[in-house]
């Protein structure tokens, strides 16, 4: 195969998966970012968490947040908990690293809060305990993962599966689901006929 051939076809391939994915997702979208938009004005927060290149979206989105996207505005309450060197390396070290984003949710999370794991798989232990202690705490459990969901379908009260076994094509969408999610939030809460 040309490498010309290779970029072309994964540009279709991408384009291809994010239609379908947001033909199926478009109003689930609206309606999450409305229930992050109340949570936010009522004083919660937005926690992030993943693994590897899910770790570096969850810190990505995070920073969207309190940082702005498209809108000069106050910083809105976010974290990704895969961001801090020392968490990282002690709470693995001394517990394990299936209870890296548990131990932080416990310390962090309220019933005011939206947790969002992500994982391409669904499968990882850490992700999944994480939010088996987000939903104990009564917090709003959000899934962004691939084509069967793995294990995070009980565990999610909304859940996003993109339709690939690609782990790119998925990583992909995750961060346009998290793009538009963020956009969405800023301009339902600071947003005007000028935004």
């Amino acid at each position: 195969m040309k490498l010309e051939d290779t970029v072309l076809n994964s540009f279709e391939e991408s384009v291809d998966v994010k239609k379908k994915f947001v033909n199926e997702y478009s109003k689930q979208i609206v309606s999450l970012s409305k229930e992050m938009a109340k949570r936010i004005r009522n004083g919660g927060g937005i926690f992030f968490m993943g693994n590897g290149g899910s770790a570096a979206d969850a810190a990505h989105l995070a920073a969207e947040l309190i940082g702005m996207f498209y809108i000069r505005r106050k910083p809105i309450k976010a974290l990704s908990l895969s961001a801090t060197p020392s968490i990282l390396t002690e709470i693995p070290n001394d517990f394990g690293f299936e209870y890296l984003f548990e131990r932080q949710i416990e310390a962090h999370v309220t019933s005011k809060d939206v947790v969002i794991g992500i994982s391409t798989s669904g499968k990882s232990p850490n992700v999944l305990m994480g939010l088996k202690k987000a939903k104990s705490l009564n917090a709003l459990t959000v899934g962004f993962t691939g084509k069967d969901g793995g294990d995070m379908d009980e565990l999610c009260d909304v859940i996003f599966k993109v339709d690939s076994d690609k782990t790119p094509r998925i990583q992909e969408v995750h961060i346009f689901l998290g793009h538009m999610l963020c956009q969405l939030v800023e301009y339902q809460l600071f947003g005007d006929e000028k935004a």
